[in-house]
């Protein structure tokens, strides 16, 4: 998925002169040593139990108190330290500010996690003329934006923010999204396999909001796009599209489900494995006939009948994909050779986009694909000259290389994640 962008720079514009102190500097700015950019971590608005992040409507500003985001799997939670903090307009103009106040960084954090259950309202003075609180906003929607950050300015990359609207009780007409998602075992994009994630996540209309699931937010009627995170991590694959639009209407509950999994080792030995004095110590008599039965081709097309170890270990080293039937006759036995030595589970699933036993979402058990093979090397030796067959051809060798060099198996249990911030 595309990253999902990040709150632009705030125009620090209207700020009175007279709240800009050489005090307020130094000690805004005493933070910035805290963190490196860009600042980690999740903050949200939540109501006076703090007990919850799931909030984004409320009956008045009063109402509205701020925490951290706790640390997740794959989500750190904000550094140690004290923080400014300020509320704005979605736009980025300025209604409430901690600089000035006698404690320019009332927002502080220990563990990764707020010490206080803190109330907006009480941390900040109006932009307008300095009295406690913040300006209402101008939003139609009632919008608000929440920052905290280690740096004076507000830097974009030394910040984290949060929208949240105020409206009466009367205006609180509402609908509800639930995100859910999960580690996808069996790679059919079915939540099925009873593992839950903690993942992020972002809802975005006028707003802009991210959270972890699982999750369940109150929200105005609108049409909103849900999207997940991709991690850092190159080797996870979604199972379900990573973004979708729910048009919330009053009273309604829709539920998003996002399944992702990981791809990693299997047990996989190489061609490389299984030339060398260590795949030879394992190669017996009755792994020769095994691979005798197999439908392996030469560099010719011809059939590849051998009757020792070394003849096919000079077969092996010398695979070249000028014929693919070659290529993928060297890819076959190395899987073969896995399978039958207890190195490899049959069962297990690869990912092998293009070939015909995989699924819509491109992933198939070894077995499947070694059949799938050795069924193609039987009808087709010599594909020198491209076309359909050869690209066929090609898929299944990428399929059997891939899982070989123990890259591509879907891991039983989620690897490790973590999200850029």
């Amino acid at each position: 998925m595309s990253a999902v962008s990040r709150p632009l720079n705030h125009i620090f514009g209207r700020i009175l002169t007279s709240l800009v102190l050489p005090a307020v500097v130094a000690l805004c700015s005493s933070t910035m040593a805290l963190a490196a950019p860009p600042l980690p971590g999740a903050i949200f608005t939540t109501d006076p139990t703090c007990t919850g992040v799931h909030l984004n409507i409320y009956g008045s500003k009063d109402a509205v108190y701020r925490r951290g985001g706790p640390a997740h799997p794959g989500a750190a939670g904000l550094p140690d330290g004290c923080y400014c903090a300020q509320i704005t307009e979605p736009d980025g103009t300025l209604l409430g500010t901690s600089l000035g106040t006698g404690n320019a960084t009332p927002v502080c954090v220990a563990n990764g996690e707020f010490v206080d259950c803190y109330q907006l309202s009480t941390l900040l003075i109006k932009a307008s003329e300095g009295s406690p609180g913040y300006d209402d906003t101008t939003n139609p929607g009632g919008e608000y934006k929440v920052w905290v950050s280690n740096d004076l300015t507000f830097l974009n990359n030394s910040t984290k923010t949060d929208n949240f609207k105020v409206k009466s009780g009367g205006d609180q007409v509402t609908g509800k999204i639930c995100v859910a998602k999960f580690y996808d075992a069996n790679a059919n994009g079915i939540n099925d396999d009873g593992q839950p994630l903690v993942w992020k996540v972002n809802l975005l209309d006028s707003i802009n909001l991210d959270r972890f699931t699982p999750q369940c937010l109150t929200l105005d009627p609108d049409a909103y796009t849900v999207s997940e995170y991709g991690p850092v991590e190159g080797n996870w694959l979604p199972t379900t599209p990573t973004s979708v639009v729910c048009p919330l209407v009053k009273g309604a509950t829709m539920t998003v489900e996002f399944g992702n999994l990981c791809l990693g080792a299997g047990g996989g030995l190489t061609l490389g494995f299984w030339s060398n004095k260590n795949g030879q110590a394992l190669i017996g008599a009755d792994d020769l006939a095994m691979l005798v039965a197999l439908n392996l081709r030469n560099p010719d097309g011809s059939i590849f009948n051998l009757a020792s170890y070394a003849p096919f270990r000079t077969w092996l080293l010398n695979a070249t994909a000028v014929n693919m039937a070659y290529m993928l006759s060297a890819q076959l036995a190395a899987m073969e050779l896995n399978v039958f030595n207890g190195k490899v589970n049959g069962s297990a699933l690869i990912y092998a986009p293009g070939v015909t036993s995989a699924n819509a979402l491109g992933f198939a058990t070894v077995n499947a694909v070694m059949a799938e093979a050795n069924t193609s090397l039987g009808a087709y030796g010599c594909t020198v000259a491209a076309g359909a067959v050869r690209s066929y051809q090609e898929a299944l060798k990428n399929a059997l290389d891939r899982a070989n060099n123990n890259l591509t198996f879907v891991q039983p249990r989620p690897c490790s994640f973590t999200f850029a911030d």
